[in-house]
């Protein structure tokens, strides 16, 4: 039962990682059409599948990051930026005693810079709609405060059923929303205990 918790937990954090991460990234390449990530299977078997080689190798974690953010912004939208940004990465081993040396406060300003090219998509959420707004904005402020973009995500899913049921409108959420709230109510009293 214990493995089963652990399993299920390290499932719901990395899938929501990697799904909020891609819908984030998708919205700034301007890749969602109608609501819609054209061959977002084909992203997140690309990203299970280089969790999976990444964990049997040793390395850290490999997948889809928010800093791929800035790329997006410089006009990075295929699959060769990644190739050079690979073979940067390769060079950059050479040197890396040299680049011990920068500090954080060279490296922070490009995180701000990623962070404001993300939340530029704040601007499609309905804030003038509250059963909207509210889960928008506990997402918004659920990640920085709990450093987890899954449990940013969760109190997301979780308020949203609620905000809706409040406002009447409860028969508009899908029957999957309900479900994934009560998921996430109970991964993150699982977290908790």
């Amino acid at each position: 039962m214990q493995l089963l918790v652990v399993v299920l937990t390290f499932l719901l954090v990395t899938f929501f990682d990697t799904a909020g991460t891609l819908v984030g990234l998708a919205d700034q390449a301007g890749f969602i059409k109608n609501n819609k990530i054209p061959n977002v299977g084909k992203a997140l078997a690309a990203d299970s599948s280089t969790m999976l080689v990444g964990s049997v190798l040793g390395t850290s974690p490999m997948g889809a990051f928010v800093e791929s953010s800035a790329g997006i912004a410089i006009g990075g939208r295929t699959g060769f930026t990644t190739v050079v940004v690979g073979i940067l990465f390769i060079l950059g081993a050479f040197f890396s005693p040299m680049l011990g040396v920068i500090t954080s406060q060279v490296t922070a300003p490009a995180l701000i810079i990623v962070g404001i090219l993300m939340a530029q998509s704040l601007k499609n959420v309905h804030w003038e709609k509250f059963e909207i707004a509210a889960p928008a904005f506990l997402i918004m402020v659920g990640m920085p405060f709990t450093y987890s973009i899954a449990d940013g995500i969760a109190l997301g899913f979780i308020a949203y059923p609620i905000t809706m049921i409040a406002a009447k409108r409860g028969k508009e959420v899908n029957a999957m929303m309900y479900a994934l709230a009560v998921i996430f109510v109970i991964f993150l009293w699982i977290l908790e205990s």
